[in-house]
């Protein structure tokens, strides 16, 4: 039988998720409870969709052509991706067979089996979350520690794997450029960081949480565009690539 995963949904014509056009496959399932998150709908497996990989690999395919004329790819986001491995591994198999771009969206909060540890082996380029370097931050954010974020981060490092290093900016929490200058200097001794992604915080999943009845947590305003900017300088400041996304 075919290897299936729990999907959410695909999108496709992403440029925002990893270089070039991509389609941005949307996997169920995440083990954070962010308080800024805007797809509060993959934190679970219920009502998800049970797909099979040569069902997705078909979909992803369509836009072939698209990637290889922008340089894209596929893209694996969530939710959490590494919360199903083994349909990663799989799925990832097949396009890299065709010489199509692999990327992750993750959490890094998982556990280094050999499942996962075949899922990196076969994904080109990580887009990896950094919620907050500060433990209690960290657990107050997304009610988990990040011991193994770091450690995810670490093994990545020690395979030589290019990552984009994801940070929400969110007031009160990530957008003190004090907090930024220990963020870049803590980002030094990984050479495989390739660029550094701002996201700022922004209240477009708030409407999600109320239609699945819950109470949205965070009562902050999205970062100005002067802060936006003091961060992106401390980053450039120090030698990393810089993006800006919009919501």
């Amino acid at each position: 039988m075919s290897i299936q995963g729990y999907i959410h949904s695909i999108e496709t014509g992403s440029a925002i998720d990893g270089p070039g056009l991509r389609s941005v496959i949307f996997l169920q399932g995440c083990p954070f409870r962010c308080l800024f998150c805007h797809n509060p709908d993959t934190w679970t497996r219920l009502d998800s969709h049970k797909r099979s990989v040569n069902e997705v690999l078909k979909e992803a395919l369509k836009y072939e052509d698209f990637y290889r004329l922008s340089g894209g790819g596929v893209t694996l986001s969530g939710g959490e991706p590494l919360g199903q491995p083994v349909f990663v591994s799989a799925l990832f198999k097949e396009l890299r067979a065709r010489k199509i771009h692999t990327a992750l969206d993750t959490c890094g909060y998982v556990d280094l089996t050999p499942e996962v540890k075949d899922a990196v082996k076969q994904t080109d380029l990580f887009l990896l979350d950094i919620k907050h370097l500060n433990p209690d931050t960290h657990r107050k954010l997304t009610g988990k520690p990040n011991d193994k974020v770091f450690a995810f981060l670490n093994y990545l490092k020690d395979c030589g794997k290019d990552i984009w290093i994801r940070i929400v900016l969110v007031p009160g929490y990530s957008t003190d450029t004090a907090y930024a200058q220990e963020v870049a200097d803590f980002l030094k001794s990984y050479p495989t960081v390739r660029k550094i992604e701002l996201l700022p915080y922004h209240e477009m999943g708030k409407s999600k949480w109320e239609k699945l009845g819950y109470t949205y947590p965070l009562t902050v305003s999205p970062p100005d565009r002067a802060t936006v900017q003091a961060i992106t300088q401390v980053f450039a400041d120090n030698g990393f690539t810089v993006l800006v996304s919009k919501p």
